[in-house]
């Protein structure tokens, strides 16, 4: 079986069980660097592959989903602007946000039921909610519209989390989550942040976890998401 390897600067964290995502750490990487080691390593997926989990930061790059209007890309900039297969419109990526990419198989056998992509979604969600938490930062939901939202305070109803996904009709997933830890948020201006225009943009040092460091999120929502999925594979 061939698959694709990280490249030689990542690690991997040995799952604890054969129930528990592998987590890879990949260091800083370049986008389509990502995009393309995710799509090999599901093209090349078995049933005894490995759940993965990929953290990564990326350089400046703003992504498009499948059905994205490209429109909503204001001003680039200099940042350049990559198509993508997974769900969603156009976001940014940039230092100091947490990256986190999900190589699942919702289709195995698990203990209950399937995890089904609503759950999968739910779960993310929750992981996020949970890590802005231990930071004493409260996230919502919003109806209609995927990821994190500030609940309160001067920054309510801004985004603090996206979400895009790639589920394939084999059940196998990939693409993930981002969280903003401690960025310059003066990219988000530039487009319209997952489609709509005028839609506040935060990070969580702006909304006051400002002893928060992106090494330690990334090892909270990490572990937040291994402890939810942790037993279903």
């Amino acid at each position: 079986m061939q698959t694709a390897l990280p490249p030689a600067s990542a690690s991997i964290t040995p799952a604890a069980t054969a129930r528990r995502p592998e987590l890879v750490r990949r260091g800083v990487e370049s986008y389509e660097t990502s995009f393309a080691a995710m799509r090999a390593y599901t093209d090349a997926r078995t049933a005894d592959s490995p759940d993965q989990l990929w953290i990564v930061e990326h350089p400046p790059v703003y992504t498009l989903g499948l059905g994205a209007d490209r429109a909503h890309v204001l001003n680039p900039h200099d940042i350049p602007v990559v198509q993508t297969d997974r769900g969603g419109e156009v976001t940014y990526h940039g230092p100091g946000q947490v990256v986190i990419y999900l190589l699942m198989d919702l289709r195995r056998n698990r203990s209950g039921a399937r995890l089904f992509a609503r759950e999968f979604v739910h779960n993310i969600e929750e992981a996020v909610i949970a890590t802005l938490a231990a930071y004493n930062l409260a996230g919502v939901r919003k109806e209609g519209a995927p990821g994190i939202y500030a609940a309160d305070g001067p920054w309510q109803g801004a985004k603090v989390a996206a979400l895009g996904l790639k589920i394939r009709g084999n059940g196998c997933t990939y693409h993930g989550v981002s969280l903003n830890v401690a960025m310059d948020l003066a990219p988000f201006s530039w487009i319209n942040p997952c489609g709509y225009e005028g839609l506040a943009t935060v990070d969580m040092q702006t909304l006051g976890a400002g002893q928060a460091r992106l090494a330690d999120v990334q090892d909270l929502l990490a572990d937040q998401l291994i402890a939810r999925f942790a037993g279903m594979a």
